[in-house]
């Protein structure tokens, strides 16, 4: 799977489709095409709403300001006036809508507009209500951001099935080599 969903927040799964930010950063959102895909996957949308490349920069400075405005939210340091104005425009906008089918299925619908509001909503909640919970993945090359929701706070990789089964696996291959 292209995408990675692990993170706790639509917000920090969206600023995790930048990989290993420190080294060989990998931008998983390259064209508009990737963002209605990540929309949808993400089940932020249920149907694709094309994006355009106005859609994809949009995201991506948006995406960047979510990002800068977690990691200084969980260090103490000052906001950024620009970065919450990319976020607060986004987030005015009217986000993804969702129609209760009789069936009891849910349907969300929106542009890709409506989509960066729903994100930059989640990241304000996010910011606003526990910022002490958002930790970075402590494998050495993984830079994605994780909601911590476990019972003592001891949470040390965004997924156990990927990062933290290899650190396992490298601890494991050390001690019996």
């Amino acid at each position: 799977m292209k995408f990675a969903f692990v993170s706790g927040s639509a917000a920090l799964d969206f600023v995790g489709t930048v990989q290993s930010r420190r080294d060989d950063a990998l931008d998983l959102l390259t064209a508009p095409a990737d963002l209605t895909d990540w929309a949808v996957a993400s089940g932020t949308l249920d149907s694709p709403a094309s994006a355009t490349r106005a859609d994809l920069a949009t995201a991506l400075h948006l995406r960047e300001a979510i990002y800068r405005l977690v990691v200084a939210s969980t260090d103490g340091s000052p906001f950024a006036l620009e970065d919450c104005a990319v976020v607060n425009r986004a987030a005015g906008r009217n986000p993804v809508g969702c129609e209760l089918l009789p069936d009891g299925t849910v349907v969300r619908h929106g542009t890709i507009g409506a989509v960066l509001s729903t994100l930059a909503r989640d990241a304000v909640e996010l910011i606003t209500s526990t910022p002490e919970q958002v930790k970075e993945c402590a494998a050495p090359r993984c830079t994605r951001l994780y909601v911590d929701r476990s019972h003592r706070g001891s949470r040390r990789w965004c997924d156990m099935t990927r990062c933290g089964n290899r650190a396992k696996a490298a601890v494991y291959r050390s001690r019996h080599a």
